[in-house]
């Protein structure tokens, strides 16, 4: 897995505009009992990673950095075919249950906003597609991204390209985000780190942030 926990871009956390993104941290992903859970998916790494962004999460809100949650949620209204279509052809039929609007499966586990943070609600991987992201960040000021959450070959891969084409700086952080497996989340993380962000971690971000908190 590519580390590039003292990349430049670390140190220019303190200095510049800074949001940390929360991505798809939802039950029907994350817990044992939801939807991918319940589908096959192995969501061993999960704990570990959502350990790390809690921590990533205090340090950042301590810091006064934007913290951004981002969540799906689905309604007939919204439900894309081509999706539907691809789920069924790959034998995980029936996603149109995934993340349904009002149900236990959209929400949040074992995170949550607090007053200040921002909310954005999406239909598609990418946070910024059909949704008000870019512009709330702009409103701020926000030049630089911190990306954290689930999983990182899908919806953490998606919004971290499309920051990139929207000319954010873009960090994420490997230990806290998790994959559909331990070898698309290393492969991810390699192709993001080629392209399109610096790979670091969560003891660096804290480092930066507050090195008293790194050890606590």
């Amino acid at each position: 897995m590519p580390q590039t926990a003292h990349d430049p871009l670390i140190s220019r956390l303190t200095t510049t505009k800074a949001a940390l993104l929360v991505i798809d941290v939802q039950v029907d992903f994350v817990a044992t009992e939801g939807f991918c859970a319940r589908a096959g998916a192995d969501v061993s790494a999960v704990p570990a990673a959502i350990a790390n962004i809690n921590r990533a999460v205090a340090a950042a809100r301590a810091a006064g950095l934007t913290i951004v949650f981002v969540r799906l949620e689905t309604a007939p209204e919204t439900d894309s075919p081509a999706m539907l279509g691809h789920m069924e052809r790959m034998g995980r039929g029936g996603g149109a249950a995934l993340c349904r609007a009002g149900t236990p499966g959209a929400g949040y586990w074992t995170v949550a906003p607090e007053a200040g943070d921002l909310e954005i609600i999406k239909s598609r991987y990418d946070a910024f597609l059909e949704t008000p992201l870019d512009a709330r960040l702009r409103q701020r000021g926000i030049e630089l991204l911190v990306i954290t959450g689930v999983s990182t070959d899908c919806c953490v891969d998606s919004t971290t390209r499309a920051a990139f084409m929207r000319d954010y700086d873009v960090i994420v952080l490997a230990d806290a985000c998790a994959g559909s497996s331990p070898q698309s989340h290393d492969a991810a993380l390699a192709a993001l780190g080629r392209y399109a962000a610096a790979i670091s971690d969560t003891d660096a971000l804290v480092a930066a942030l507050d090195p008293a908190l790194v050890a606590a």
